[in-house]
């Protein structure tokens, strides 16, 4: 399978920092023609918490994705009617479904799935309806063909921004500044939920973050291991707090934090 020989999480990176390759159009040969290897399997990991309302249509929208897989949702102890809609799809051969005896938050129920997963390569699928799982064979391909270690999507390469929300995306931005500032990548999204990761590589990070923070801390230990990180336009539509959306301005704090502390330590 032709997946690079630097993703072993047991590799020597080549050089003392990541690298932020340069970006493509969505609509690009190089973004949209992907040849899967015999035998492999991509590991999609849905966290859901109170997502009663999405949860079936956004898992029949990643079922429908043409990439082998296996799908491994979390329910984060949900307290409405998610965990009944979850048990109506128990019989798809690809779900498989962990329930959390408490709620934890984001990033505790990424660790749990991130631990059960057995496909050569992992996406993050939020339980909403904002990220479009048609653009996960995209994301793919620069892996599958050695060009990259890592892919992001990112919400921002669109001419139009996507985010309804100035301050969503001010506050991204932000986010995404500093970031780069401390891990010297060149990201446009580092807030994004898709993050394409080999398997291997990213079951040798020792996630710690329990809630959002995930994001700042995946990016930064990645830098550190110095991968080769792309970024590929994605589509995004946005949601507001009245539809669920659960972030607030603490998790822009502690994003902060993140990506001061894990800049250098884990």
């Amino acid at each position: 399978m032709p997946i690079a020989e630097s993703l072993r999480p047991d590799s020597t990176p080549q050089s003392n920092g990541a690298r932020t390759e340069p970006l493509a159009p969505l609509s690009s040969a190089s973004a949209t023609s992907v040849e899967i290897p015999a035998g492999f399997k991509l590991t999609v990991v849905v966290p859901v918490y109170n997502e009663q309302q999405t949860v079936a249509e956004i898992l029949g929208r990643v079922r429908a994705v043409p990439v082998p897989k296996e799908i491994i949702v979390v329910d984060d102890h949900s307290t409405d009617g998610t965990r009944g809609v979850l048990e109506q799809l128990a019989a798809w051969p690809e779900l498989r479904v962990i329930y959390k005896p408490q709620n934890e938050g984001k990033g505790a129920a990424l660790r749990t799935g991130f631990a059960a997963a057995t496909g050569d390569v992992v996406v993050v699928q939020d339980a909403d309806l904002e990220y479009d799982p048609n653009d996960l064979p995209s994301l793919l391909g620069p892996i599958l063909r050695g060009e990259a270690d890592v892919v992001y999507g990112s919400r921002y390469l669109h001419d139009v921004p996507q985010d309804p929300s100035f301050l969503h995306r001010l506050g991204n931005r932000l986010l995404t500044w500093t970031s780069n500032l401390f891990t010297g990548l060149r990201l446009t999204d580092m807030e994004t939920c898709y993050k394409m990761i080999p398997r291997p590589l990213l079951q040798s990070l020792e996630i710690q973050q329990k809630r959002f923070g995930f994001e700042p801390e995946v990016t930064a230990k990645l830098a550190r291991r110095g991968v080769r990180i792309k970024e590929l336009p994605v589509r995004y539509e946005g949601r507001g707090y009245k539809e669920g959306k659960k972030i607030g301005w603490r998790d822009g704090c502690n994003a902060l934090y993140c990506i001061v502390r894990y800049r250098w330590w884990d």
